[in-house]
């Protein structure tokens, strides 16, 4: 598609129209319900993105490489089956649960890379499959998808949902390092710059020495692995096991990732623009729910962020 050129004052209003957008509807918000600026609703608002923030990041990771992961809902259900687990059937100490919860998950990244690298399938078709048999798996255990209640759970287990540090909650400090985790990854090692590469140019990739199949792998794993902190959080703030929780961050997830990557110069994956992602959706949650409005209008306005999201971001890439 022909290039062609905008006003040198259009270009920079573009990139930022993300961080734009967000800061008007922070006034709306504001304007229209007051409490919205309250603290404690700022801090309620940090609190339930703490898990989309985890399943976003790992997804940015995913979506970086080239690839798309439609089962991260099973790594974040597996996550928290295989803590309570460890927890209820064999008594286990609230830190060997959630090595449990890391390895079950990694499970689910392991079985996708076999699919991937191993056989050749496409990330969407592989993905897919996987979301079918982790969901038929999650079913046939619950017998027929109940939920699995531990109520007598371990109080250093419960305080990953409940506890705080210096009176921030657990679930925002664990989404935090996390963050600090990911960005360090993506940005800052030979690791983050060859995934970068392997998304963008995977032939030129592999001409360059770099092993393609083995940083998909370690991807597809890791991202799966750290949705298990997400399932932790999950499986500690309700005390039980609920199949399928997994798979209401699925497509928030992926909106996110789309939604930061226009504020990148290059319109790609970034660790910043998801955490901005998280947070408008976050904004428009909460937002919405102070209104009194339909809480269904969250879809179809995160559907319209999302889209014209993508649509600045191609007029940026066509205006070159």
């Amino acid at each position: 598609m022909t290039a062609f050129a905008l006003p040198r004052f259009v270009a920079p209003l573009l990139r930022h129209s993300l961080i734009l957008i967000l800061i008007a509807l922070l006034v709306f918000f504001s304007i229209q319900a007051p409490a919205f600026t309250a603290p404690t609703n700022l801090l309620t608002i940090l609190e339930s993105s703490a898990v989309l923030l985890i399943v976003a990041l790992a997804m940015t990771l995913i979506i970086a490489s080239g690839g798309i992961d439609l089962s991260v809902g099973v790594a974040i259900d597996f996550g928290a089956v295989f803590a309570l687990i460890a927890l209820k059937d064999f008594g286990a100490p609230w830190y060997v649960a959630i090595f449990a919860a890391l390895a079950g998950a990694a499970l689910v990244g392991a079985f996708n890379a076999l699919l991937i690298v191993g056989l050749g399938i496409r990330p969407f078709l592989a993905t897919l499959g996987t979301f079918f048999i982790g969901s038929s798996i999650q079913r046939i255990y619950t017998d027929g998808g109940g939920p699995i209640a531990f109520r007598r759970m371990e109080q250093g287990f419960r305080d990953l949902a409940a506890g705080n540090i210096a009176g921030i909650p657990m679930e925002i400090v664990i989404a935090a390092v996390v963050l600090v985790g990911y960005y360090l990854l993506l940005e800052r090692t030979n690791f983050g710059q060859r995934v970068h590469a392997i998304g963008l140019q995977p032939r030129a990739a592999r001409v360059a020495g770099i092993r393609v199949g083995r940083h998909v792998a370690v991807v597809f794993i890791l991202a799966a692995a750290s949705c298990a902190l997400g399932g932790v959080i999950l499986a500690a703030t309700l005390r039980q096991f609920t199949p399928l929780a997994g798979q209401s961050y699925l497509l928030d997830a992926i909106a996110a990732t789309f939604i930061g990557a226009s504020i990148h110069p290059r319109l790609r994956p970034n660790v910043p623009g998801t955490l901005l992602g998280v947070l408008f959706l976050g904004v428009v949650a909460n937002g919405l729910n102070l209104l009194g409005l339909d809480f269904n209008l969250k879809s179809a306005l995160s559907g319209l962020i999302l889209v014209g999201a993508l649509a600045l971001a191609g007029l940026r890439g066509r205006a070159g």
